[in-house]
């Protein structure tokens, strides 16, 4: 099968996306973002944060989709906020809630919505229609209606919108939602494929889709950015500060009291927690290789021992 990026036509050239002292207040007085401040380049960008942290808030905004109260957001040399359609044109956005679908084959909708965006030549519409049904692993079903899909397939043939007329920058918003492990595979391994020459900002709560494809990252919470930089590196940030042991459940809120606890997980019906510290905590304590979810949670533990 042919590279994606030469299929759907992507182009090679370093996109830039600028947000600067960007924040949101909904009319109902929620703050959703708080002075947010990034600068992306091409490549796959992990935005990490829990449900109601502020993600989508800023994908809609990133997507000019809705203003920001106060701050700016260029990509490449296009204001987001003052030129919306310049940006949209370059953008294939997936949201998390994708639409109500008309009763049309999927061939159909896909091939009218690349109209939609421009692909206008036949021969080029009906060659990017083909190609991205085959990639999300829709193309035998192409003639069934989309209201009939399953959530994964439907999530799949929302990716296939994404993508179409070669896109600068790809905003996805918990894109895995629905997908068994092999369909999430194939659609991680595609949007990687694509950031190799666009950017791919994945907003998500599974750390390990961060984990596996993101080279930079940042951590959001309460609608302010509290950690950025390489996944790796974060991590190494905390090698051999995390430490482990399993205790009855009753004993949690004693631990808690005594240690910094930044995680506890059911273990066979005994509670393992993973414990922050310098040296160890007490007997029955083994010193563990942090990996990304131990920093996400460090970093979250951290926040709001500092706002406490």
């Amino acid at each position: 099968m042919q590279h994606i990026c030469s299929v759907l036509k992507i182009s090679k050239q370093m996109n830039t996306l600028i947000i600067k002292d960007l924040t949101k207040t909904y009319p109902n007085g929620v703050k959703a973002l708080n002075g947010i401040n990034l600068e992306i380049t091409n490549g796959m960008f992990g935005l990490l944060g829990a449900n109601g942290a502020g993600k989508s808030s800023l994908m809609r905004t990133i997507a000019s989709l809705q203003e920001p109260s106060s701050g700016s957001i260029f990509f490449n040399d296009y204001d987001i906020v003052k030129e919306p359609n310049e940006v949209r044109k370059q953008l294939g956005y997936l949201p998390q809630e994708f639409g109500v679908y008309p009763k049309i084959s999927a061939e159909k909708l896909l091939n009218h919505m690349a109209i939609l965006k421009g692909i206008l030549n036949n021969k080029e519409r009906k060659e990017q229609v083909t190609a991205l049904l085959q990639q999300v692993n829709l193309y035998q079903h192409r003639k069934k209606a989309v209201y009939t899909f399953s959530g994964g397939m439907r999530q799949r043939f929302g990716i296939a919108q994404a993508l179409l007329a070669n896109p600068q920058i790809i905003i996805v918003d918990e894109p895995t939602a629905g997908l068994d492990p092999e369909e999430s595979n194939r659609f991680l391994n595609l949007l990687s494929e694509i950031g190799e020459n666009v950017i791919v900002i994945l907003s998500t709560h599974i750390v390990e889709d961060v984990r596996n494809l993101c080279p930079k990252m940042a951590i959001l919470s309460n609608g302010e950015i509290i950690s950025e930089g390489n996944p790796t590196e974060l991590v190494a940030s905390i090698d051999g500060k995390i430490w482990t042991k399993l205790i009855p459940k009753s004993d949690i809120d004693i631990y808690k009291k005594t240690f910094q606890v930044i995680s506890t997980k059911l273990v066979a019906g005994e509670t393992q927690i993973r414990v922050l510290s310098d040296n160890k905590p007490e007997a029955g304590f083994d010193k563990i290789t942090p990996n990304l979810e131990d920093y996400y949670f460090t970093t979250l533990f951290n926040q709001t021992n500092q706002k406490a």
